[in-house]
């Protein structure tokens, strides 16, 4: 058909429809993309593959150096002896490698920490999303990020020199070493990974069910906490895992504050060794290279990723279970 232009009276008249073949050359030259354009497209899909692949090619790169390091070592001490056993001594010269006191260190330190965490971050985040203007947010949620850029052995000595000295105040016969003063300070120190997580997560959701229930006559906390948390209870629960993860993986403070004393126990307030802050120990050269007791280490590692990923199998079931889509 012609093209359509206006005569000036208000009615439109037709041009004469112009030659195929100029109509080709101009198809080619505003829509059909050029070679060098297809070439470029390809490349950069090519570099985002990459970058996908790398993510998964470095976390099975991880897995196969556990698994092959620590096989040595499960070739002189029985699998049940090390997961079912409760003594760790690996340097007597009678070793025993129970890895029991080691995973109790490492999940009473966690409780502790989620104990401070989880309610702190969460009410933090509520108050953030519904309640702090939008001036007000963007100068507290900066502030309080920046918590997880303090190093960890400023907050491994904080609990050691101010955290556990206040505690002994209150518990006298706290030791100088101990999990509760380790677990609060590990608490404090993953309070934005559960606030900001959260809080975005609430912010995602949608402004009508709010407008909704504040028209059903519902307060400002019964929407937040009845109508807005439950929403973005998916998001809150990827926070919680990644804050659980962190506190799994964390070193220094435990290294410093909660002793390397492997003790079976679940009681907070007695000094134990964690599965990193051993990681930690045997790093420093306590034990020869190539030894049982040096091997050790990427077996303990391995039950540390082995619990990480269990969590995060865990997270993502129950995110699914109970993910919102608006």
């Amino acid at each position: 058909m012609g093209q359509l232009v206006d005569s000036g009276l208000g009615t439109p008249r037709a041009l004469r429809p112009r030659g195929p073949a100029q109509k080709l050359r101009a198809g080619e030259a505003v829509f059909r993309p050029s070679r060098v354009r297809r070439l470029g497209e390809r490349a950069i899909e090519f570099v985002l593959l990459l970058a996908a692949l790398s993510s998964v090619l470095v976390t099975l790169g991880i897995v196969g150096l556990l698994v092959f390091e620590s096989l040595p070592f499960f070739r002189h001490v029985s699998p049940i002896e090390f997961l079912t056993g409760t003594e760790w001594t690996p340097l007597f010269a009678n070793a025993r490698f129970g890895v029991l006191p080691l995973v109790a260190g490492t999940l009473v330190t966690t409780v502790v920490a989620l104990l401070v965490a989880v309610p702190v971050g969460t009410v933090c985040a509520v108050w953030l999303s519904e309640y702090a203007s939008p001036r007000v947010r963007e100068l507290v949620k900066p502030v309080l990020e920046l918590l997880s850029a303090v190093p960890t052995v400023v907050f491994g000595y904080f609990a050691l020199l101010f955290v556990t000295p206040a505690l002994q105040r209150v518990i006298p016969w706290l030791p100088s070493f101990n999990m509760l003063s380790a677990g609060l300070v590990m608490g404090i120190m993953v309070i934005p990974y559960v606030t900001s997580l959260s809080e975005e997560a609430m912010r995602a959701v949608p402004r009508a069910l709010r407008e909704g229930a504040y028209a059903l006559g519902a307060t400002r906390i019964q929407v937040a906490w009845r109508i807005v948390f439950p929403a973005a209870l998916s998001g809150a629960t990827a926070a919680y895992i990644l804050t659980v993860s962190r506190a799994l993986g964390e070193t220094m403070i435990v290294a410093i504050a909660a002793g390397m004393q492997p003790t079976l126990t679940l009681d907070p307030t007695k000094p134990a060794a964690t599965l990193t802050a051993f990681i930690v120990q045997v790093s420093l050269g306590d034990l020869p290279h190539g030894s049982v007791g040096y091997q050790s280490i990427f077996a303990v590692g391995l039950v540390l990723m082995l619990i990480t990923l269990t969590l995060n199998v865990l997270g993502y079931l129950i995110q699914r279970r109970y993910r919102e889509a608006y």
